[in-house]
């Protein structure tokens, strides 16, 4: 594993965080050279960050690779929550997931935990809209080109707002599950089981395993958000956005003008 490579590569990335620089895409000789380096630039950003409140996993299908990426506990809003100025400018993209909090921490031990280990130690499931935000201009030519780079830079998470939960977990099924999506008290997308990766427990397995491999595991008190069900869609500024999860709750956000 190249340190300095992967060192460079956070430092750049906290830059554009941080307003002082723009980004079009990562050079070349800050690409990471797999998953492990990848992983290496967010733990490097995240530790410069602070406390981690929560993190986002998915995947692209049931039996496709998982990924996952640390969320910012000051990058951790309950809902109702307006930003005055932070996301005002860049993208504002919108997606309704599905998330828990957990209740017991999940820490690294000699066999992987089972599904029924992990669901026991969630305690509540919420509605949640996570902002995804890239911290690269040329988004679409970046994540195409280098999967990697979208990896290294926290898979685009902006923010993550979380509604009220609920604590009775059984009643909710991933694949039955409705999302309505509204801008401005329009609806702009009703899916119907939109997660493409079905079923959210097995991800949460999987995250709580890898966690587990390569640090101290998952945390109590800390959120998961399991994906999109609507897909992204970008906000302008101004929009007032509300998300609905029926059976499971309702998450609501606005942005200032510009």
């Amino acid at each position: 594993m190249n340190t300095e490579k992967i060192k460079a590569a956070a430092t750049l990335l906290l830059a554009v965080r941080k307003h002082e620089t723009s980004l079009s895409h990562l050079p070349q000789d800050c690409l990471p050279a797999d998953a492990a380096e990848a992983y290496a630039v967010q733990d490097a950003v995240s530790l410069a960050l602070g406390q981690v409140g929560g993190w986002k996993v998915g995947a692209k299908a049931p039996d496709a690779p998982a990924s996952c990426a640390p969320m910012p506990a000051s990058l951790t809003f309950a809902a109702p929550y307006h930003f005055a100025d932070l996301l005002v400018a860049g993208e504002r993209g919108i997606e309704l997931e599905i998330a828990v909090r957990m209740q017991q921490d999940l820490p690294p031990r000699a066999t992987p935990y089972t599904q029924a280990e992990v669901v026991a130690a969630v305690g509540t499931i919420h509605p949640a809209i996570e902002i995804v935000s890239s911290r690269y201009s040329r988004t679409e030519h970046s994540a195409a080109a280098s999967p990697l780079a979208a990896l290294a830079d926290a898979l685009s998470n902006g923010a993550f707002i979380y509604g009220a939960g609920r604590s009775d977990l059984g009643m909710v099924d991933q694949l039955t599950q409705a999302a309505h999506l509204y801008f401005d008290g329009q609806e702009v997308v009703s899916t119907v089981g939109g997660n493409p990766v079905g079923d959210i427990w097995p991800l949460l397995t999987w995250l709580a395993n890898h966690l587990a491999a390569r640090g101290d595991g998952l945390k109590a008190g800390q959120f998961v958000t399991t994906g999109s069900c609507t897909g992204k869609l970008v906000a302008a500024p101004g929009t007032q956005v509300r998300g609905d999860l029926p059976g499971i709750g309702v998450v609501e956000i606005s942005f200032a003008q510009a």
